[in-house]
């Protein structure tokens, strides 16, 4: 079967943050040109059909690696498979990116509120590593961001409540982790609850109002439908949301 849409993509390193919750990052045997928020799609052969999924692109278009943040799927097709992975191994990775959940540069707003469930992290990653990037190459116009990450315990936020975190020390980004199940997190000391419910009391304190503000939630289907809800009461129009969700396959 041809493979003339696919470059090849050699596993490098993979971080594992839970049993089912993994960082991966490939080299892929030519450049993949891509803007953030962006995703790719991976492929694995299995006999004469490929097995294929999109994944949001976390790593910046400057660095010289795909990195994905993935949640395994024990009954699904892909994800398993991934996990089988031994460095240097390889998949396939779609020759074309493909996606509008890209940082808004129409509408002449410049706070960029960004709402997220886990996984849905990984385009806002990608567009903070690039806005620094450009920083640093002195290339970019000011640009503020307020990142809501939610996940029922923090082991889930792995390493990149770190990169945030480190991030947020810039007065650019705003990193505001969140966990629904505290109870059994016991050393956590940060804001508690589902991305929904505090959502207000940030984007208020923030001062990232509708007027001065775009919306994005990327992640669980249910975080965006009432993340939706919520931002219309708080008179976002709908051409200041916009939306990926992440449905696990």
């Amino acid at each position: 079967m041809a493979r003339d849409p696919f470059y090849q993509a050699q596993l490098i390193e993979r971080i594992d943050f839970t049993d089912d919750l993994a960082l991966f990052r490939f080299r892929t045997d030519k450049p993949l040109s891509f803007s953030p928020g962006q995703y790719a799609t991976l492929a694995v052969e299995d006999g004469d059909k490929l097995i294929q999924r999109p994944y949001s692109i976390v790593s910046s278009p400057f660095e010289a690696f795909l990195e994905f943040f993935i949640e395994r799927v024990h009954e699904g097709e892909l994800t398993p498979r991934l996990w089988e992975l031994k460095p240097s191994e390889k998949v396939l990775v779609r020759n074309r990116t493909v996606g509008r959940f890209t940082l808004d540069t129409d509408s002449g707003l410049n706070r960029h509120l960004m709402l997220a469930t886990v996984t849905g992290i990984a385009p806002y990653i990608s567009m903070a590593r690039t806005h620094r990037l450009n920083i640093e190459r002195g290339e970019t116009k000011p640009q503020h961001f307020a990142i809501i990450q939610g996940a029922s315990h923090s082991r889930e936020l792995g390493i990149y409540k770190d990169e945030l975190t480190e991030l947020a020390r810039n007065d650019w980004l705003t990193y505001i982790p969140t966990i629904s199940r505290p109870w059994t997190d016991p050393d956590w000391r940060g804001e508690t609850g589902r991305v929904e419910d505090v959502i207000r009391k940030h984007a208020d304190r923030l001062g990232f109002d509708s007027t001065r503000a775009m919306a994005y939630a990327c992640g669980h289907p249910q975080m965006i439908e009432n993340a939706r809800s919520i931002l219309a009461r708080a008179r976002f129009p709908k051409e200041h949301i916009k939306e990926e969700n992440y449905f696990l396959v």
